[in-house]
């Protein structure tokens, strides 16, 4: 299972054994039901993570209850809360596995400690970085200047072999729309 974390890290940069042994001994495969949560929002409890099975979805419950989903995360992503994995600060979000999923995660010191194990690795995380900025860039852009359906679209599109998987109440919260509204536009589509 392990073999997608060290494929998707060996695509930036190359490791040793050695060095694969370490990242190993510094990260926890955690197996989560259905429904389960990786991270509750306003905890002291955050990783990254790395999903080797499975799906989840990064949302935030305003003062009424309302979810609003920013991510969702498929296999063979990198996922984390990064205010509060950076700056050791309360989870800005929920982290929640939409089906049955497996994810390896570290946290903020084991991460520091492999740092120093495997120093080529810093290159590695830079990178994750620009990735994850470029992903929230394009979010955001998209929610700006983008109409809900194009946005439902492009999901569709990138994402074929899931889209099925998450139902309308999260899609929804997603995209910004009403249930009713997203099942107007799937409906035309």
């Amino acid at each position: 299972m392990y073999n997608l974390l060290r494929k998707s890290i060996e695509r930036k940069i190359p490791l040793t054994d050695q060095e694969w042994d370490i990242i190993v001994s510094k990260t926890q495969l955690i197996k989560l039901k259905k429904n389960q949560f990786l991270q509750i929002q306003n905890s002291y409890n955050s990783y990254q993570g790395f999903i080797l099975k499975g799906l989840f979805k990064t949302y935030a419950l305003n003062e009424n209850g309302t979810e609003s989903v920013i991510f969702f995360s498929f296999e063979n992503e990198w996922m984390c809360d990064l205010q509060s994995f950076y700056h050791q600060k309360p989870t800005t979000y929920n982290i929640k596995a939409i089906e049955d999923s497996e994810i390896v995660v570290i946290n903020k010191e084991e991460k520091a400690q492999l740092f120093a194990k495997v120093p080529k690795l810093f290159q590695f995380h830079v990178l994750m970085i620009e990735s994850a900025n470029v992903a929230i860039q394009e979010r955001l852009l998209d929610v700006l200047n983008k109409t809900s359906k194009q946005r439902y679209l492009d999901f569709k599109e990138r994402y074929p072999h899931k889209v099925q998987k998450i139902n309308n109440k999260n899609l929804s919260s997603y995209l910004g729309v009403s249930h009713e509204f997203l099942s107007k536009i799937k409906k035309r589509c």
